[in-house]
């Protein structure tokens, strides 16, 4: 782990708080979840639900997970054995990849990659095999080769990581991608991993379809995903794995020697929400389109070539129209400059020359933050940048 330091969210962050910047780096929104959620969630502590769960997770929000996979997606999961409850998406993504993953085993991942994938695939010993999303110019979306994405699968390839929809290009994959990844997997008897924290924040009528929906793949993937987006709670850190059984065991033995249990009175808030606040989660995924389209038109008008974002809280922006050749270069000099903070691109890939022109600006805040920022950068921009 000597390579890895600190996280560049933790970095960003901390330099936007050192210059008063707005904080476009990390992805958090700046406005709460629905009101019933939170007062559930206090009711519940107050009234004593404060000492550990079970380890599997309590039994009302595993049943709540089944239930939605089944009404969204008409994925029918076993609550007890097939539906795991993990301190964030991140303990489960970590669980994931260090119960399957063996010393020397490959996995394939697509750059940019969230930096947590990293770690995890180095701390089970894993080799990471990177297939590159490149924009299509035609669409401005991020998309890959399929002959990339077969030559990076060899003998020793155990799984197939897959972020949908995709932190930080913002690319939701359509069912084309899908099936490409899916007949891989079928091919060569892969597992596939499944990173779907922003399922329900898709933009301009566009569907996540989950990967375990598609032939033959119920069996061989687990999905991921959590609270903290589908209801803007993100210090709640509590998530959740579904799929097959001996999947999910094999990632139960090795959470509960992490951090077997998360917080019980937060999951029977959640579980109560999941089944409730629907209305509030369409709400949230059509205002964040708005933001979305607010910030990108900013971005724009500041000198930024904006790729198209369908998904996620993220738009990725192109620095070379204004005379730059390193998103990193930009993004640290943006807080001390300009007062606004981002993200360099290039951190999240292997290959860095394929991200290094791209910063990452995080759209999930109070209108009157977006134009902040942008006007801070348009003032920027005509100071010479």
């Amino acid at each position: 782990m000597r390579t890895y330091g600190e996280t560049i969210f933790a970095e960003m962050t901390r330099l936007a708080v050192e210059t008063e910047s707005v904080n476009l780096g990390q992805g958090f929104p700046d406005t709460d979840g629905p009101r019933s959620l939170l007062e559930n969630a206090s009711r519940h502590i107050l009234e004593g639900v404060n000492q550990y769960p079970p380890g599997p997770g309590r039994p009302e929000l595993r049943q709540a997970v089944s239930r939605y996979r089944s009404r969204h997606y008409g994925l029918d999961l076993d609550p007890d054995t097939e539906v795991y409850v993990t301190v964030g998406a991140t303990a489960g993504i970590a669980a994931s990849l260090l119960a399957l993953v063996e010393r020397g085993d490959e996995v394939v991942v697509f750059e940019p990659m969230y930096d947590s994938y990293a770690a995890m695939i180095s701390l089970a010993g894993g080799v990471r095999r990177p297939v590159a999303l490149r924009r299509d110019d035609a669409t401005g979306r991020f998309t890959f080769d399929p002959a990339e994405l077969r030559a990076a699968v060899t003998p020793r390839t155990r799984l197939i990581m897959v972020n949908t929809p995709h932190n930080p290009t913002g690319t939701v994959f359509d069912a084309e991608e899908l099936a490409e990844i899916a007949a891989v997997c079928r091919e060569h008897d892969l597992i596939a991993v499944t990173d779907e924290v922003y399922e329900f924040l898709t933009f301009d009528d566009r569907r996540h379809i989950p990967l375990a929906t598609l032939p033959g793949m119920r069996e061989r993937t687990l999905s991921i995903s959590s609270v903290g987006k589908m209801f803007a709670v993100t210090a709640w850190k509590t998530g959740w794995v579904s799929g097959p059984e001996p999947l999910v065991r094999a990632v139960r033995t090795v959470n509960q020697f992490l951090t077997f249990s998360a917080n019980g009175a937060l999951q029977l808030a959640i579980a109560d929400a999941i089944d409730n606040e629907g209305a509030w989660v369409e709400h949230q995924r059509l205002t964040m389109q708005g933001k979305r389209d607010r910030l990108a038109e900013g971005l724009s008008g500041a000198g930024f070539d904006v790729d198209v974002s369908e998904g996620t809280y993220f738009l990725m922006a192109d620095v070379r129209p204004l005379g730059y050749l390193d998103g990193e270069d930009v993004a640290r000099a943006l807080p001390r400059e300009a007062g606004v903070a981002a993200v360099p691109a290039k951190v999240f890939y292997d290959h860095q020359d394929e991200g290094r022109h791209l910063v990452r600006f995080a759209f999930c805040k109070k209108d009157e933050v977006l134009d902040e920022a942008v006007a801070r950068l348009k003032r920027w921009g005509e100071n010479g940048a």
